[in-house]
């Protein structure tokens, strides 16, 4: 580890706080403009390596759909998930003697379709490209208390209601029956359309004419179904899966998923179009599988050069800080800012056609609480966890010291009963970089201000610099009062 400090005035380190992510405390210790303060920096290293992602927690509403070739690895990346469908309570619908569709002597929806929204903007590969998926009936929902990773395979673990509905079907990010025109548009929206009109048997062998005809019997004659969408999704729909099974070089993002049912009704002598509108909305269970290539990612692992953010599901960059070098340090003064970038390595690749993009924004969580912390849904604090958006042409941690001051508060109250805590912490003192995807709300004045996180779903990668060779500085700022 290298070191170097010199003395610099108390000017000074207010304006290198005053930029920092979270500035709780200092400002306390600054009121008085007659203290007079000893400023120190310090400058000391940290350490890089990539680690494999196993999978990585996958309950969340960033949904992708399609395989692509990595084109840093040659390997291909496969995504699929499953959604379950919520419903509006106390729904209200026409009288059943005023439905009009009629089969077998019942009431009948005319026609039913699954609409998958497309979000070009953020959707990878070329617009004209098929994908050929299967959409596949549950047999039963999962679980809400249940833990799901992009490493669940619902089709292995028996999902899959073996004699339910099964439909095939293609579609590109541009649907070639719209207009050019309106394709070409910046906020273009494709729906992909799934027809559910053809015969359905449900799981006690009763067969409709359609699916939405299923539905809409089940909404006069079983009320209690529709109560709220946890007796909708366990006693009528427990959800589809997604499975992609050809098509090469698109992956789409799936920005809303909608069951409609269409049926006539009278009202006098008119004729009313009505639709039974079911979504699938956070409030109900999504999962993203990912199929990732582990072979090929170890090639990128194994690179010393530097470290990698891939994502989905596949690289992250752990960060093992100088934890104890500060510590040393800081026996008599008071931490006032932790700063460290990681910047961005080019890849090198200049002739690729559709270039997979950078994470807009990656997490710093401890390694130890990695996990928890999407599973708790939990949003980062800047104290313990923080975010940073890629900026200059890096991801830049301001002022990462609540974090640094946590570590060693854990470090010395473990010393304290336990010699070997280190060794029986092993990532006490590790930190890792996660790409994420930060889900925004604006004001009415346009600001923008960060309501969830979750685990990067969609294609995204990068290089950092860093590795075995290339240590990270870390810019740290003391401050003690002067003795009289």
């Amino acid at each position: 580890m290298k070191f170097k400090w010199i003395t610099a005035i108390a000017i000074t380190a207010m304006a290198i706080t005053s930029c920092s992510e979270d500035t709780e405390g200092i400002g306390a210790s600054l009121t008085d403009e007659n203290d007079m303060l000893e400023i120190t920096t310090g400058s000391f290293t940290a350490f890089t390596r990539s680690i494999e992602v196993d999978s990585v927690f996958s309950r969340n509403f960033d949904c992708h759909l399609g395989m692509v070739k990595d084109p840093e690895t040659g390997a291909y990346v496969i995504n699929e998930f499953m959604a379950q469908f919520n419903i509006l309570e106390n729904m209200k619908q026409p009288a059943r003697e005023d439905i009009l569709g009629m089969d077998d002597g019942d009431i009948a929806a005319d026609s039913c379709e699954i609409w998958l929204q497309i979000d070009r903007t953020k959707s990878y590969g070329d617009s004209l490209t098929p994908v050929k998926i299967n959409v596949l009936e549950l047999a039963r929902p999962m679980s809400d208390n249940a833990t799901y990773y992009s490493n669940f395979d619902p089709i292995s673990e028996g999902y899959i209601r073996e004699d339910g509905l099964r439909k095939s079907t293609s579609f590109a990010l541009a649907n070639l029956t719209d207009r050019d025109s309106l394709r070409n548009q910046a906020n273009y929206l494709n729906y992909v359309n799934i027809s559910l009109s053809d015969p359905y048997t449900d799981k006690n062998g009763k067969t409709y004419n359609n699916y939405g005809t299923y539905i809409l019997r089940n909404f006069y004659d079983h009320p209690e179904y529709f109560k709220n969408c946890y007796t909708f999704v366990n006693n009528l729909c427990p959800g589809f899966y997604f499975e992609v099974i050809d098509g090469l070089g698109v992956m789409a993002k799936i920005a809303e998923i909608d069951i409609n049912v269409y049926f006539r009704s009278k009202n006098g002598d008119e004729v009313q179009h009505n639709s039974f509108f079911l979504s699938s909305t956070p409030e109900v269970l999504q999962t993203q599988r990912v199929y990732n290539d582990k072979g090929a990612l170890q090639v990128l692992i194994n690179d010393n050069s530097c470290t990698y953010l891939k994502a989905p599901a596949g690289i992250f960059t752990e960060v093992t800080l100088p934890i104890d070098d500060i510590d040393e340090f800081n026996q008599n003064d008071s931490l006032l800012s932790v700063s460290m970038s990681f910047q961005r390595q080019n890849s090198g690749r200049y002739d690729l056609q559709y270039p997979i993009n950078a994470p807009s924004a990656v997490l710093m969580v401890h390694k130890d609480s990695l996990n928890n912390f999407f599973e708790t849904q939990t949003m980062y604090n800047y104290r313990s966890t923080f975010m940073a958006t890629l900026a200059s042409n890096a991801y830049t941690f301001s002022n990462i010291g609540n974090l640094v001051s946590l570590i060693i508060s854990k470090k010395t109250e473990g010393l304290k009963t336990d010699p070997y805590w280190r060794e029986n912490h092993p990532n006490w003192d590790k930190v890792v970089l996660v790409p994420i995807a930060p889900t925004y709300s604006s004001d009415s004045y346009g600001n923008q201000t960060v309501t969830s996180v979750v685990n990067q779903m969609g294609l995204s990668s990068t290089r950092l610099v860093g590795g075995e060779h290339h240590p990270i500085d870390v810019n740290v700022i003391f401050a003690k009062f002067k003795e009289d």
